[in-house]
């Protein structure tokens, strides 16, 4: 038999009024009016209808996302791991952040993806239970706007949408430790998916050495469900579901999100440039340790010091020196170097940021310009001319790499290969390239010349099947797909 909750807060003479309610409606006793509409007003029954308003205002926004792509196999009959590579599919969870068809997930869903595809959800016009089994809804292709790993979330965007039903983000300041939050998305591919829960801290480090900080709840995640909104009662969402703690592979009560300040800044970057701009204010800061500060004389012997301002930036047009103590940001004490990381990571370029120092033993307080950081990808993009540059078949502007650009290029495989350095219109495919990609082959062939890439692609016939090699990050992978015609 089930087992009814009733809340923490009901008193034992409210549990008993409930009990001897139910007891007559059970044995055919007449229910007195007043009785009844006690019972209209119960807590319980209003934080039902709540709940029920919340879940169909939400799921609308709330998408399944199916990806396709290649990958290894796992351990063979001889015991040699990943020799092996096949189709696999994967499913995952997003929400609309833009009526035009934007749509957040998670890095880690759409990585390797070779194909996307989205069921935006239609609008139930019936919730009861023979209502929710016919419940269906659009099947679209999606590809990938922008992908920022360093914080696990992409953006991709479905086409031949509009006035999408998009999500608004939470104020991330406004959050407080024990506040009901729902987790959407499709666990264990199960769509249409909602739990409930509390917000159990609002900045949780996973990993003490990284900068990045969590949302934690006790809502049930599962796997199926990373991507997807965990919102708040207003039906704003908090932040994006995206692991969990568990030793059984199952939810344990310990979901982690990204906060939607994070999200909002990533959003607008990728957006914009197709990969993020990270803001910086012109200093670096190292841990005091106890012998640090005992040889420097310092007024504390843990936290964190200011160790470089660097020239020209705005924390030195503010007034900020080598080895001031950093006590705040924004009003919150930071301890810790990854912590002050993950405050700088909050704020977006033109905004300022408020930095509370000790100068020996003098208070000071700063508000600092954030300036955007250069991309290496935007400086190389200044090198193509879009005359020369366009490839209009994948719809991208890219560059040959040479001696040069291949030392500006990070983990690069091999110094060849066609550079992406933006999207274009008039594409004859959807193809999932992004900004920074490097196409290293077509159908085996090396792209060394923009020349030879254009020149190969010309001589597949329309509706052949054609796989690009390429290097994304540090990763190899394959994209397939077919030209439309020209």
């Amino acid at each position: 038999m089930p087992k009814r909750l009733c809340p923490r807060s009901r008193t034992p003479s409210c549990t008993a009024a409930l009990f001897l309610l139910g007891s007559m409606v059970l044995i055919g006793y007449p229910v007195p009016l007043a009785a009844q509409s006690a019972a209209d007003e119960d807590p319980l029954r209003r934080l039902s209808s709540s709940v029920e308003a919340l879940v169909k205002k939400v799921s609308p926004s709330v998408v399944q996302i199916a990806v396709a792509g290649y990958g290894a196999v796992g351990e063979t009959d001889r015991g040699n791991a990943g020799l092996t590579v096949s189709r696999q599919h994967a499913i995952g969870s997003g929400f609309i952040i833009d009526p035009s068809g934007y749509i957040i997930t998670n890095a880690h869903v759409v990585n390797d993806a070779q194909e996307i595809q989205v069921v935006i959800p239609a609008v139930p016009s019936d919730s009861s239970p023979s209502g929710s089994l016919s419940y269906r809804g659009d099947v679209l292709a999606a590809h990938i706007v922008g992908i920022a790993p360093e914080v696990d979330l992409a953006v991709i965007k479905v086409d031949g949408a509009t006035n999408l039903r998009a999500l608004p983000l939470a104020n991330y300041a406004d959050l407080l430790q024990g506040q009901m939050v729902f987790a959407f998305g499709s666990p264990q591919g199960l769509p249409n998916s909602v739990t409930m829960g509390v917000l159990s801290a609002t900045a949780r480090q996973s990993n003490p050495d990284s900068p990045m900080a969590y949302i934690q709840t006790d809502a049930p995640i599962n796997p199926g469900n990373s991507g997807g909104p965990l919102v708040n009662v207003n039906g704003e969402v908090v932040g994006v579901n995206t692991f969990i703690l568990s030793q059984s592979g199952g939810n344990e009560g310990l979901g982690f999100a990204i906060p939607s300040v994070i999200v909002k800044i990533t959003f607008q970057q990728i957006r914009q440039f197709g990969h993020v701009h990270r803001g910086e204010i012109g200093i670096d800061v190292q841990t005091i340790s106890p012998s640090l500060a005992t040889a420097m004389n310092l007024p504390r012997n843990s936290g964190i010091i200011i160790s470089d301002v660097l020239p020209g930036g705005s924390a030195e047009a503010a007034g900020v020196r080598i080895q001031d103590i950093v006590t705040s940001v924004d009003g919150t004490a930071v301890n810790s170097v990854p912590y002050f990381g993950f405050q700088m990571m909050t704020h977006a370029a033109g905004e300022n940021v408020h930095l509370e120092v000790l100068r020996g033993s003098l208070p000071l307080a700063f508000d600092i310009r954030v300036m955007q950081r250069p991309h290496e990808i935007d400086q190389l993009a200044s090198l193509a001319d879009p005359t020369k540059s366009l490839v209009r078949p994948l719809g991208i502007l890219g560059i040959e790499i040479d001696s040069t650009i291949a030392r500006e290029l990070h983990g690069l495989r091999d110094p060849f290969g066609i550079l992406v350095v933006a999207r274009s219109g008039g594409s004859t495919a959807e193809v999932p390239l992004v900004s920074g990609d490097v196409i290293r082959m077509v159908n085996g062939v090396p792209m060394t010349t923009l020349g030879r890439l254009r020149s190969t692609l010309q001589a597949i016939p329309r509706g052949v099947p054609i796989a690009l090699q390429i290097q994304r990050e540090e990763r190899l992978m394959f994209l397939t797909f077919n030209l439309g015609r020209l």
